[in-house]
């Protein structure tokens, strides 16, 4: 027997040999040439037309990989992308990508078929699910259809006008964000001593400030209980969650090469994040549906309202994990953007501020009517979003075989054929800035690179044409909450604070870095000095 074993062994191994190096051709030979030369042929067949094809001088687009990977580590998306739509003049272009074939789009009329009137034919998709799932399981970022659907019924009644309105969860943090400014940055601790006068003109990176604002905000929200990154300059949390998005981002990034991005870090952190939630999930469901009812409104959090409608731990931690993720960085991003234009546009500054005090005075906490009510300040917000949108650049996947409205043929008015599985990458940031969207440059209206509020009281954006929380049955749930929270935050700060030092132009010389990777961040951060007003 042991000589029958050992010869069969001995074909195995030889088997594996021969046949394994075979197989790997054979799937190569599927999916570079193959799959590519058959889908070619079904295209052949279906109503429709062609977009521009992206030129490209080595095989498989070699070339093209390597200058968007390099386009992403330089933080310069934005002119690679706008680059390839000039060259193809057009709005709509396709690659094939290793054999695989992807549309490129910042049409108006496409991204609303994506996003709205083909809702069907478009989704997340099943490998998007699979990269994102350790991270946001299946949360309502990362599911298609019915699980899609059971998500945003979860979550929709934790943002009605009652919770987004109950402001007191960003008051206290407010005050420890005033002392955080005073200080330079992050407290040592909460019981630090920091003198409020004298922080007057000292530089800080508002935009680290933000970023931990809105954790803590958004875990005080979610939780019952912040991280109190704010008050510590090293934040175990905090850190994590910053962690796994970095990696996260270049996974997404990397495609079919996935499989060799170092996971390490972010295995590490993802043990961080799910012990400091599912700690507070543990406690939530030692309580009895009669307890979670009974809670008082102080005491009532976003995880209670879950876990009324469901017990499952899963579902509870996904959900967290994704309201987490999109209540930090929307609001962090957006405000940082807002402060880095207004340190360069003092006018704008002047006006908001009149616009504050006139409506809520130099002290008292504005109300959720007052920040609806002041049309400057939702400009000037308006404004930010229009120029850096939050998601920059995103990914549907073709559901089935179906088309894009238009950008086919010569002169891109007819539908683009569009086969099941292949991706539509759409970015929001470049068709905001499109000029030719825009009425022409005036005395009233300024050139559409350029931060100007006042443009939102002569001009509205056509419909499609500005989507900074997304459209559709997608549309961002937590919209009119991230909105109020930037609203009041930056009432608070320019109830106390006239002016502004700004720091940036030795940094980035007046070309902001647009740092891309799951949002829109100030690269280069937004050192700004806070000058405070002067008591009557």
């Amino acid at each position: 027997m042991g000589l029958v074993e050992t010869a069969i062994e001995h074909v195995s191994v030889k088997s594996v040999l021969i046949l394994g190096p075979a197989l790997l051709l054979a799937h190569l030979a599927w999916w570079l040439v193959l799959r590519p030369a058959w889908q070619e042929i079904k295209l052949a067949r279906m109503t429709g037309a062609r977009p521009p094809r992206i030129p490209s001088k080595l095989p498989f687009s070699i070339d093209f990989i390597y200058r968007s990977v390099k386009a992403s580590m330089n933080y310069q998306n934005l002119p690679m992308w706008k680059s390839l739509f000039v060259q193809a003049n057009s709005s709509t272009v396709e690659n094939r990508i290793a054999g695989r074939r992807v549309l490129m789009t910042c049409d108006p009329e496409n991204i609303k078929a994506i996003l709205a009137t083909q809702f069907g034919d478009y989704g997340k998709g099943e490998p998007f699910h699979r990269e994102w799932k350790a991270f946001l399981g299946d949360s309502i970022f990362t599911t298609d259809g019915d699980l899609w659907h059971g998500s945003r019924q979860l979550i929709r009644p934790q943002f009605i006008k009652d919770r987004v309105s109950d402001l007191h969860v960003f008051e206290k943090h407010m005050q420890t964000l005033f002392r955080a400014i005073a200080n330079g940055g992050a407290l040592n601790g909460e019981g630090q001593h920091v003198d409020l006068e004298a922080g007057n003109g000292k530089p800080v990176d508002i935009s680290d400030l933000f970023f931990r604002f809105t954790l803590d905000s958004a875990t005080d929200f979610l939780l019952g209980k912040d991280v109190k990154s704010l008050s510590n300059p090293r934040q175990e949390f905090a850190e994590a969650f910053a962690e796994v998005q970095r990696v996260q981002s270049i996974i997404s990034r990397a495609g079919p090469l996935n499989v060799f991005v170092p996971r390490g870090s972010f295995r590490k952190g993802m043990k961080i994040i799910n012990a400091f939630i599912n700690q507070y999930i543990e406690q939530t469901l030692r309580l009895d549906p009669n307890d979670l009812a009974s809670k008082s409104d102080a005491g009532y959090t976003f995880l209670h309202a879950l876990a009324g409608f469901t017990r499952d731990r899963q579902v509870l931690r996904d959900q967290l994990i994704a309201v987490l993720l999109a209540g930090r960085d929307t609001t962090a991003c957006t405000l940082s953007w807002t402060i880095y234009e207004l340190a360069r546009h003092p006018e704008a500054l002047k006006k908001l501020r009149e616009e504050i005090l006139r409506v809520v005075g130099p002290t008292r906490a504005p109300t959720y009517e007052d920040l609806k009510g002041m049309k400057y300040l939702q400009n000037v917000m308006n404004e930010t979003l229009r120029l850096y949108p939050v998601v920059p650049f995103n990914v549907r996947l073709a559901l089935k075989d179906t088309t894009l409205p238009r950008g086919g043929g010569p002169d891109g008015s007819l539908p683009v054929k569009v086969l099941k599985d292949t991706p539509i990458a759409y970015s929001t940031l470049v068709m905001q800035r499109r000029e030719d969207l825009y009425p022409p440059v005036s005395a009233n209206f300024a050139p559409v690179d350029v931060f100007s509020p006042d443009r939102w009281s002569v001009w509205q954006p056509k419909p499609w044409q500005y989507i900074p929380f997304n459209g559709g049955p997608r549309i961002c749930i937590g919209q009119q909450f991230a909105l109020t929270e930037m609203a009041y935050v930056l009432t608070r700060l320019f109830q106390k604070y006239e002016r502004l030092d700004n720091y940036m132009g030795e940094i980035d010389g007046g070309n902001p870095c647009l740092r891309a990777e799951i949002v829109l961040q100030p690269g280069d951060g937004v050192k700004v000095g806070f000058w405070e007003a002067k008591k009557a």
